[in-house]
């Protein structure tokens, strides 16, 4: 696999941390990275890319005519912080590559962060909670090392430690590499409704900046993400509204049931898209149930935790279909 990685120059910086971004559930982790780049003005200067990583899957119409769109492309950005310790290194990705080769992808932004003096990385992660959209979001976090911990718990700014579970993804995984290179990692997961997933959940990037900042001893303007996080509140409530007493506009909602989740789930699956890394996962899940049809479980799994099951219904049952048929032409 050919990972192309091209610096226009190296920065030299303080102590720097690394943090790294890019789509995922909520699009929490990826929208804090853009808001971070935006508001403190971090300047470029890498660009990693990887086209075998990021097969595409779909086409892009620009100027009238078909192209195939470019993807995956990654790039390193760094900020220079005069109130505190550390200077900032940023990494975002579009897209996230398919795991099976993340391996070497991950190697590689490492590599560059050691060459930078980089010691200490963050990602960030969405965790689904039964929670109601209007609640702040906690925020948990999940480390490398027992030093870690303790250092977070006696920051004292309330944030929970997870004990057990997973962390999916390249959130988890980056973390898993770098820690076998000696780095120091922490993920900072932002509590989101089950019911949203498939939609940017700007709170949960706001609670997880409000955390970041002062780790970091950073001064970032949160009035443009809380705005949206307010839109965004305001257009699940209409929903919400309209699902419960879709006879008036003007009733007050009442307390949300499981149908009502459910058809809030498929009213927003219906308005939103999945992300494209989930997308390419449903995708290599259907070619392997295809060939193992004991996969099917696991392909299963993911579209239920994508509220997308559905979608793709048909598919799914078309699978058991061919394998019966397969089986009666081999008993004939």
């Amino acid at each position: 696999m050919k990972i192309y990685l091209s610096v226009t120059k190296k920065p030299r910086l303080k102590k720097p941390i690394l943090i790294c971004v890019w789509p995922g559930m909520g699009e929490v982790a990826f929208k804090l990275g853009i808001y971070l780049k935006d508001k403190l003005k971090m300047e470029e200067f890498a660009d990693l890319e990887a086209p075998e990583l990021f097969p595409p899957t779909g086409i892009w119409i620009k100027d009238n005519l078909i192209q195939l769109p470019k993807s995956g492309q990654g790039k390193f950005y760094f900020y220079k912080n005069k109130a505190g310790a550390n200077d900032v290194v940023l990494f975002i990705s579009d897209a996230q590559p398919l795991l099976e080769h993340a391996f070497d992808y991950c190697k590689r932004i490492l590599a560059l962060s050691r060459e930078l003096g980089v010691k200490r990385i963050f990602t960030f992660a969405a965790m689904p909670q039964a929670i109601d959209h209007t609640a702040v979001p906690e925020v948990w976090f999940s480390a490398t090392h027992k030093k870690l911990i303790e250092e977070f718990e006696g920051l004292k700014i309330g944030l929970k430690l997870l004990t057990s579970g997973q962390i999916s993804g390249l959130n988890g995984l980056l973390l898993g590499i770098a820690k076998e290179m000696g780095f120091e990692g922490v993920c900072l997961l932002g509590e989101i409704p089950l019911f949203t997933i498939q939609i940017e959940n700007p709170r949960a990037s706001l609670s997880l900046l409000s955390k970041l900042t002062p780790i970091l001893k950073i001064n970032v303007d949160t009035h443009t993400l809380n705005e949206q996080a307010k839109l965004m509140e305001q257009e699940i409530e209409k929903l919400i509204e309209f699902i419960q007493n879709p006879e008036s506009a003007h009733g007050a909602p009442g307390p949300i049931g499981e149908d009502e989740i459910e058809k809030i789930k498929k009213s927003l699956s219906l308005q939103t898209k999945l992300p494209k890394s989930a997308m390419e996962k449903i995708e290599k899940l259907f070619q392997e149930v295809k060939q193992n049809i004991a996969n099917a479980s696991e392909l299963k799994k993911e579209l239920d935790q994508w509220n997308v099951y559905k979608e793709y219904e048909d598919r799914f049952l078309d699978l058991f279909k061919k394998l019966k048929d397969k089986e009666e032409k081999q008993h004939n």
